[in-house]
């Protein structure tokens, strides 16, 4: 009968194959582990450094907020001391009508204020209705021309506002009502009789707002493109801004200038 002997070389019990996997995978989490934990500290670097920035943007925009507040703030304070300075001088002249010159000079500037302030008065608001805004514009803009004794055509002159009233946000309303100012002061320069600025409804654009006034019509083939006065450019420029589009044309019965504005 033969005996037969283990061999010195036995098979591995079965678990071995299954710890060197074990281990082979462990080791593979490790070195997983190790990238992800380097890569969030490089997210977290990343952030850290976006942060910082967007702070520092923050601080820039509000010492840009502060010094346009600062500089607001100087212009009136300058107009009004202005003011003052032609109200004495008009009161100390023995001449009556250098004296009611010097008076008017005074309204024209105080009225300016007004209008300034009106316009930078609502930075910071979301919205505001529009028609309001327009027409406390247009009231200080009456004052304006009421005061000016010396021209009887700009002391007779109207500004009216008509149409809807709707609440815009701010970032469409204040260019709008910048538009208007630019298109009130040109109507009063050029224009002559009654000035119309009127708010309506429009189905191809969603909106129009319009400056009319009496007298000379607009120039064959008027290109404000072309066009060298500045507060056109500042139109464009504005009506650029909210995506609007600008219309330049002939008042009703071919007679007076209208300029449109139409905009979301």
């Amino acid at each position: 009968m033969t005996v037969e002997y283990p061999s010195s070389r036995t098979a591995p019990p079965p678990n071995i194959g299954f710890e060197t996997r074990a281990r082979v995978t462990l080791a593979g989490y490790k070195r997983e582990l190790i990238r992800h934990r380097r890569t969030e500290r490089g997210l977290r670097q990343a952030l850290a450094r976006e942060e910082a920035l967007l702070f520092q943007k923050q601080q820039l925009i509000q010492h840009q907020a502060v010094l346009s507040q600062e500089a607001n703030h100087r212009l009136l304070n300058g107009l009004q001391l202005i003011v003052s300075l032609l109200s004495l001088q008009s009161r100390a002249t023995p001449n009556p009508e250098v004296a009611s010159q010097l008076a008017t000079a005074a309204d024209r500037i105080a009225t300016i204020g007004r209008i300034h302030h009106r316009l930078h008065s609502l930075d910071g608001v979301e919205s505001f209705a529009l028609k309001q805004y327009l027409e406390d514009l247009c009231s200080d803009f009456s004052m304006l021309l009421s005061s000016d004794s010396v021209s009887l055509e700009h002391s007779s002159r109207v500004i009216v506002v008509e149409g809807i009233q709707i609440t815009l946000p701010t970032v469409i309303a204040v260019p709008l009502g910048f538009i208007a100012n630019e298109l009130i002061t040109n109507a009063v320069k050029y224009g002559t009789g009654r000035i119309t600025v009127s708010l309506e409804p429009n189905p191809e654009r969603g909106y129009v707002l319009s400056v009319t006034n009496d007298g000379p019509g607009l120039p064959d083939r008027f290109d404000p493109a072309v066009s060298k006065g500045l507060g056109m450019k500042i139109v464009q420029s504005l009506v650029k801004q909210i995506s609007g589009e600008l219309r330049m044309g002939r008042r009703d019965a071919n007679r007076g200038a209208r300029f449109t504005v139409l905009f979301h």
